[in-house]
């Protein structure tokens, strides 16, 4: 297109003019998204809903429908361009219930820019040039009086019922669907943002005496045994929860031209309880998502992040449970404890005491506070002083140097990668993850040495995943296939590594069982010999429920999805045009092992959780 031709367009014919650039950029966020873009569905899909917006200016906008016109260019714009940076890293469509975690990009801008791909940027071209070429024009008052003129409103009139007519007939056969992604691309981007907004539909609430333990059971298909393994088997002993930013699973005995990315993991997983079949369950919050499921068993809520949405109820959790058995609890963050609001939800989960940034200081700062080493060092030297005066603890220690985009200093490499890791996204992670096993390998050198090694049960899991599937580039896809010896698969991406690891306690073993975070807390109480039997909890105990398990996911993949026996199920439309992901990592199949019935329980299993603490009494301070 010409700049005479542009000129031309945008001074007299702005709805032609707009609806190409809108088609533009509906290609584009589509491009991104799904995997494959029908040359006509765009057009029937992003336009309608475009033209709906359009003819309500034709209508009713005379004197500024120039700036309307370009404010509606802006607020659509916006959309997909939000669609497409959340999708490159959730792996879902984002809808205005993300609205809340603005406010925390600022605190992820290194993120934010990381996934940002050059050409994403083409999509604000026009929002730039459009104000250059009418205000620092000659004839920008007559542009103005020539985009005054309505069209004929007999054509604008059809063109809006049948533009109103393709919006419902894109809705309304799509509403039933689980799968966001899968919805929005049936109903169409804009079509789905809308829809989302005007269905307001609360989730039935299923009544609180229904919510039982033994009907939970019976969904997840847990049958108690006569004699359980391991109970009581560290008694007494300090509990200490490592839990590790972004690390995933693949890590674990990777060796890259000989090279040892995780040695210390490597060592602790070798000579004691691994699970290398263990997944994630966070959402929206991530890293705060985990902290919740792992300390309340329960699963993430439907819409935001757990810190935010249940940070005000008296929540049941593993440190009212220790401290009901002479516990006290303790977390460890060097992070601001204001981000995602976690002073609430240590409040609500009853931690005796937290450290943030103000403990931790910037001290050999990387990203959001001090480094890992400083983390462990200064978290080692306080637990010292706990067993010292004779405390029992429970210690949640978070780390944060491996964060993404995980370009840690250089002098901070215990890795040497070769020339093709360099300058990639899997190479940095890579980097990140070696460093992070470095520092953990110096705290349990520091708990061996304080003597609290031998007087407490270490365990140590992955927070969320590092390498989101729709992240990677094609040199990035190519690593991980080296790596992996085949494609990377969703399993893959959210698989994360379990140890528990204690003197006398633990052996050489690798457990084969599935698990998710939900299961952290049934299995450490196991250990302990403390009973949950009146406390409602949404995972299992992996010491003795090993022949089946089922795990819902909720975010970074489509509601719907979850984990059963062996591979990841992701619905369709409904549940028999969904895919299997086998564990093994072969690639998508039709549906063959899991069940309508594992289905519905999965769906079931999470209605349970949100009705169980939506109706728990709030917090009192």
């Amino acid at each position: 297109m010409s700049l005479s031709t542009t000129h031309r367009l945008i001074s007299t014919r702005p709805f032609i003019f707009f609806t190409i650039i809108m088609l533009i950029k509906g290609y584009l966020a589509w491009h991104v998204i799904f995997d494959t873009t029908p040359t006509w569905q765009p057009l029937v899909t992003e336009l309608p809903f475009c033209w709906l917006a359009f003819c309500l200016l034709e209508w009713f906008a005379s004197k500024r429908k120039l700036i309307y016109y370009m404010a509606l260019n802006l607020l659509f714009t916006s959309i997909f361009f939000a669609v497409i940076m959340y999708y490159k890293y959730f792996g879902v469509i984002v809808t205005y219930h993300a609205l809340e975690q603005v406010n925390q990009v600022t605190a992820v801008k290194d993120s934010v820019f990381e996934l940002l791909d050059p050409y994403f940027l083409f999509i604000f071209t026009d929002i730039i040039l459009i104000p250059l070429l009418i205000y620092r024009s000659a004839n920008h008052r007559l542009w103005r009086h020539r985009s005054a003129r309505r069209l004929n409103r007999g054509t604008v009139g059809v063109l809006f019922i049948v533009s109103a007519a393709l919006c419902l007939l894109n809705i309304w056969p799509n509403r039933a669907s689980m799968n966001e992604i899968k919805q929005a691309e049936e109903m169409g981007i804009l079509n789905y943002e809308a829809f989302t907004v005007a269905d307001q539909q609360d989730e039935t609430i299923v009544a609180a005496d229904q919510i039982t333990q033994d009907a939970i059971d019976a969904m997840k298909g847990i049958q108690e045994p006569a004699s359980p393994n391991l109970t009581g088997a560290a008694a007494g002993r300090n509990v200490i929860i490592v839990q590790m930013e972004a690390f995933q699973n693949f890590l674990i005995d990777l060796k890259i031209e000989g090279q040892e990315v995780t040695p210390n993991l490597n060592k602790l997983a070798r000579d004691n309880f691994y699970f290398p079949h263990f997944f994630q369950q966070v959402g929206q919050g991530n890293t705060s998502d985990a902290e919740f499921v792992v300390n309340t068993s329960f699963y993430i809520p439907p819409h935001g992040a757990a810190t935010m949405q249940y940070a005000d109820k008296a929540l049941p959790s593993m440190p009212k449970l220790l401290e009901a058995s002479g516990y006290e609890s303790y977390n460890f963050h060097t992070n601001d404890v204001a981000f995602w609001n976690r002073e609430n939800l240590y409040k609500a989960l009853g931690f005796t005491h937290y450290y943030d940034k103000t403990f931790f200081t910037e001290e050999d700062k990387v990203f959001f506070g001090a480094s890992d080493e400083v983390l462990y060092r200064k978290t080692a030297e306080e637990l010292k002083k706990k067993q010292d005066a004779g405390t029992k603890f429970y210690a949640h220690v978070i780390s944060m140097t491996a964060h993404h985009p995980f370009s840690i200093p250089e002098e901070k490499d215990k890795i040497k990668l070769p020339e093709r890791y360099q300058g990639t996204f899997v190479g940095d992670y890579i980097r990140a993850q070696s460093y992070a096993d470095y520092a953990l390998g110096k705290f349990i050198e520091e708990l061996k040495a304080s003597g609290v090694w031998e007087n407490s049960i270490l365990l140590v899991y992955g927070d969320h995943l590092g390498l989101p599937k729709y992240s990677l580039d094609s040199d990035d896809k190519a690593l991980m296939e080296e790596i992996y010896g085949r494609a990377y698969t969703y399993t893959d991406m959210i698989n994360i590594p379990f140890i528990i690891a204690g003197d006398n306690v633990t052996y050489p073993s690798r457990q084969q069982q599935i698990g998710g975070q939900s299961d952290v807390m049934p299995t450490v109480m196991n250990l302990l010999g403390i009973s949950i039997e009146d406390h409602v909890h949404f995972g299992q105990d992996l010491l003795n429920q090993k022949t089946y398990n089922l795990l819902p996911q909720r975010y970074y993949l489509p509601s719907g999805s979850f984990l059963s026996g062996q591979s990841l199920y992701i619905p369709g439309v409904a549940f028999k045009d969904g895919l299997e992901y086998p564990l093994t990592g072969d690639g998508a199949k039709p549906v063959e092992t899991v069940t309508q019935q594992d289905y519905d329980n999965a769906l079931k299993l999470l209605q349970y959780s949100d009705s169980y603490v939506q109706q728990l009494p709030d917090r009192q301070e």
